[in-house]
């Protein structure tokens, strides 16, 4: 399975895309030989998953779409704030 991480793009009115990962479950480990031992166990094929990073322009359009206010700042989201020392761009 492929699990999306979607933002809502309100110019666009649809979610896109700004991340994925997949799970591949042993497939990937078995052709790599990639193996582990449980504690008692003989050795077996892990599972793998795949991930991308955020589509940064993607995910920075949304911010400004979904937080920009009416004389042009920028909301920082909440979980944001943190990391980028401020709750507003002006």
């Amino acid at each position: 399975p492929i699990f999306d991480l979607e933002v809502w793009l309100p110019s666009q009115n649809t979610y896109r895309e700004i991340s994925s990962c997949s799970w591949f479950g042993d497939f990937q480990a078995r052709r790599a030989n990639i193996r582990y031992r449980a504690a008692n166990g003989k050795p077996q094929p892990l599972h793998t998953l795949n991930g991308s990073g955020l589509a940064v322009g993607r995910t920075w359009v949304a911010i400004l779409e979904n937080y920009q206010q009416p004389d042009g700042s920028v909301k920082i989201p909440k979980v944001l704030q943190a990391f980028m020392g401020c709750d507003v761009i002006r």
